[in-house]
C-alpha cells in the first residue's frame, strides 16, 4: 500500500513545482550569487588601486610593502628581501584595516626619515 502511495503523482502540482523552483532560483541569486559577484568586483578594484609603498598582507600571511607594480603581479619587499607575487595573492591593505589613522602618520614620519637619510648621503 505504501509503494502505491509513493508512486502516485499528485494532481495539479506541476505548475506549483515550477513556481517553487523559480522562487528557489531567485532566492539563491539574491542570497549567494549576487553578494559573491559584488565581493569579486570589490577585490578586483582593490587590487587595481594598490600602488608602490602600500603595506599589504598576502593570503599566505606574509607582511610587506609593494616595491614595484607590474602587469601580472607585484614585487613585495619584506625583511628577507624582494619577492614577486600574483595580484590575487594580496589579501588586504595592512595600514588601513589594522592601524587606521595611526598608520598614515607613521608612514609620513617614515618617509620623512628616508628623505633625511638620503639627503645626508
Amino acid at each position: 500500500m505504501l509503494t502505491l502511495f509513493l508512486q502516485a503523482q499528485p494532481q495539479g502540482s506541476s505548475s506549483m513545482m515550477l513556481i517553487m523552483m523559480g522562487v528557489m532560483f531567485v532566492g539563491f541569486y539574491f542570497l549567494m550569487i549576487r553578494p559573491q559577484m559584488k565581493k569579486q568586483k570589490q577585490e578586483k578594484n582593490f587590487q587595481e588601486e594598490l600602488k608602490v609603498g602600500t603595506r599589504v598582507v598576502l593570503t599566505s600571511g606574509l607582511h610587506g610593502r609593494i616595491a614595484q607594480v607590474q602587469d601580472d603581479g607585484f614585487i613585495i619587499e619584506t625583511l628577507s628581501g624582494k619577492l614577486k607575487f600574483e595580484k590575487a595573492a594580496v589579501s588586504r591593505e595592512m595600514t588601513q584595516s589594522r592601524f587606521g589613522d595611526k598608520a598614515k602618520t607613521a608612514e609620513k614620519s617614515a618617509d620623512n626619515k628616508e628623505t633625511v637619510t638620503e639627503e645626508k648621503k
